[in-house]
């Protein structure tokens, strides 16, 4: 049984097959259905809360809030009675609900999974050493190496913070890190700035984070309350999102574990990660909750990376995130940051509907000497890259807050690497409040750094795009730069509007042969001489519906007019499904951030397997976001050579012919 999902592109719907019991998007073998004991209600019109409450109450359920972005009319129940899972849907409480004359449907919400992002130990493995602050005798400070003149924090844990600074520690390559240090040196430490972790809880008792929790803007919808706390297990399964918190918030020479990235910044709690299934209102709740105090938003988890899923947010979770990016921070727009995946070279982020949104900022990682972690997955869809652990010492994981006021050395995974965003991110608000979520996610591809990346296996180079910005299918463009990012930030005058356009489609079927490959080109002028013209691109997506033999083996690139190619989609060994296939399904490259869009684009298909496939293109439609206007004009590069100077020179060459 499958239902329709509508994915929101910008003032645009395609709708894709979901599998109820939520483990695909799209695919086959999902099992049985799983329904929980929330409701989607509507209503007629637009109600008062106190009345939806006692129209809940009278029928037997919880009225637990508005949905983000309804405009009052829609709203979540629960059920009091009905079992929290079950395999079919109840009947006789739809019925019920529908009887009520001012509600005009009643959805019983199904079931799917959603899996933390990292790897995890039962334990911390590392406890705190000295609560009096000294430096550890393994510290690379402790023999003034490093040091300089630089203010370094006292926090025990620090010495092992190689990714705030790394100093060759532990086999790492020195200067390899997120250049923290030159942001603090400028006064910045994330100052009035909240980061919501969207994860299991958060131990906001912690002597690490106490002082930096904000109460006011956190929420627990896993059980419904304000107090986000993780629910005890013995095996610290619950530790996740303890440990993302940290490595934003962390306190700073307190003598205890080590120091956030924006340590004097605010975190809150969002508890929604703890239940046997997530539903879509869950997630809407948890991305639209109290979007003007919570300025970024870090999730550290998504679709299960198992390499055959294709998974996505639901529509009221689309719709929330997209009215956090319009409305969110009084109009300057929310910033959503996502770990881009742990599914390794097996799997694809671009099959990730989270972090292939052009909503969010999508985070690879890399390890401590500058190469891909194993577990990386690699997709055109990736904005930049932090860091985690991958290397054979221990000590080069992510060191941070542990449960219960412990530390540890080895939070892991993509899980680790979005919280550094995070926090840079925070820095950068601080530093300029005005950012909007686009001024972000413009100053992320100018400020980030190729330095030392690299792809272990040599699959995936360095490559420049069409106004010279480099970029790698693994990183995207490069490791944020705190530093320069603050910098930037504090000159930074926000780009002109955004637009979309739609701007070609092929919709008859096209086979995609055995061997070789298909092209499908699409021949546009941006909308030139209309009001949604775009001349400088931001995102650019491919929306595909296509069928496979096997899905899996299925690969897809789309080549800009100045001869950028982006690989939209990779083989994906684990992925079977010969049914379903993509449906409206968007495909989105960063790559041709810069670039002008009006020209040819083509999209080539082709299986890239050694047993015979078959399959077809059923549509491909371009969809163009970005600007009419030159996005730096009014910016001036400090540098030469910087790559705001090398874009905005391209730019004026271009407009000059």
């Amino acid at each position: 049984m499958f239902v329709k999902v509508c994915l929101l592109a910008l003032f645009s719907l395609s709708c894709t097959t979901v599998g109820h019991g939520g483990t695909t998007f799209g695919a086959s073998g999902t099992g049985g259905d799983v329904f929980t004991s929330s409701f989607l209600v509507r209503f007629r019109r637009s109600i008062d809360n106190q009345l939806v409450h006692d129209i809940a109450s009278r029928n037997g359920f919880q009225n637990l809030g508005e949905l983000p972005g309804s405009g009052g009319k829609e709203f979540h129940f629960k059920h009091s009675t009905l079992p929290l899972l079950r395999s079919r849907r109840s009947i006789s409480h739809t019925r019920v609900l529908k009887k009520e004359p001012l509600i005009h449907t009643a959805v019983q919400q199904p079931g799917f999974k959603r899996v933390k992002r990292g790897f995890r130990h039962a334990v911390p493995l590392n406890y705190i050493p000295d609560k009096s602050g000294a430096v550890l005798s393994s510290s690379p400070y402790s023999s003034g190496v490093g040091s300089g003149t630089e203010n370094i924090p006292t926090d025990p844990y620090f010495p092992f913070q190689w990714y705030l600074k790394n100093t060759g520690q532990n086999g790492g390559k020195a200067k390899l890190d997120l250049n923290v240090l030159a942001a603090w040196d400028q006064g910045i430490t994330g100052k009035n700035i909240t980061t919501a972790i969207m994860d299991d809880g958060v131990d906001y008792m912690h002597a690490d984070l106490k002082f930096n929790y904000n109460a006011e803007a956190s929420y627990d919808f896993s059980s419904n309350d304000p107090f986000p706390y993780p629910r005890y297990t013995d095996d610290w399964f619950n530790s996740h999102g303890t440990r993302c918190a940290g490595e934003v918030a962390a306190a700073r020479d307190n003598g205890i574990c080590g120091v956030g990235v924006a340590y004097d910044s605010k975190i809150a709690g969002i508890r929604m990660l703890d239940q046997p299934y997530m539903t879509d209102l869950i997630e809407a709740n948890s991305m639209g909750h109290e979007p003007h105090k919570i300025h970024i938003y870090s999730a550290s988890w998504g679709p299960t990376d198992d390499g055959k899923t294709v998974d996505g947010p639901r529509n009221a979770t689309m719709r929330a995130i997209v009215q956090g990016v319009n409305e969110g921070r009084n109009g300057l727009g929310n910033i959503y940051v996502w770990a881009s995946g742990d599914g390794g070279e097996e799997d694809d982020c671009n099959c990730d509907g989270y972090a292939a949104s052009m909503w969010t900022i999508s985070i690879n990682s890399a390890i401590n000497d500058g190469q891909n972690a194993h577990y990386d997955e690699s997709c055109s869809s990736t904005l930049a890259s932090t860091f985690s652990n991958g290397a054979k010492d221990p000590n080069t994981g992510v060191a941070t807050t542990d449960l219960y006021g412990k530390c540890t050395t080895t939070h892991s995974g993509t899980s680790a690497a979005a919280p550094e965003a995070a926090g840079v991110f925070a820095l950068a608000l601080e530093a300029n409040p005005s950012l909007s979520w686009r001024d972000m996610q413009h100053l992320t591809v100018l400020t980030s750094k190729r330095n030392s990346l690299f792809d272990a296996k040599n699959r995936f180079h360095w490559t420049m795009n069409g106004v010279g910005l480099e970029f790698n299918h693994l990183f995207g463009f490069g490791v944020l730069d705190a530093g320069a990012m603050v910098l930037l930030a504090k000159k930074w005058r926000t780009v002109p509007p955004r637009y979309h356009c739609e701007a070609g489609a092929i919709t008859q079927l096209h086979q995609i042969p055995a061997s070789g490959s298909v092209y499908l080109p699409i021949k546009t002028n941006a909308c030139k001489d209309s009001d949604t013209e775009v001349r400088y691109l931001e995102h650019v997506q491919a929306v595909i519906t296509a069928n496979a033999s096997r899905r899996g083996d299925l690969e897809l690139f789309l080549t800009s007019p100045m001869g950028t190619r982006s690989m939209i989609l990779s083989k994906r060994a684990n992925d079977d499904d010969r049914r379903d296939g993509f449906t409206k399904w968007p495909f989105m490259t960063t790559h041709t951030w810069g670039e002008y869009p009006q020209g040819t684009w083509i999209l080539e298909a082709r299986f890239n397997s050694k047993e015979s496939r078959s399959g077809w293109i059923k549509e491909f439609s371009l969809v163009l976001h970005g600007t009419k206007d030159p996005p730096y004009q009014t910016l001036s590069p400090a540098s030469p050579h910087s790559k705001l100077a090398i874009v905005k020179k391209a730019h004026e060459d271009k407009d000059g012919n």
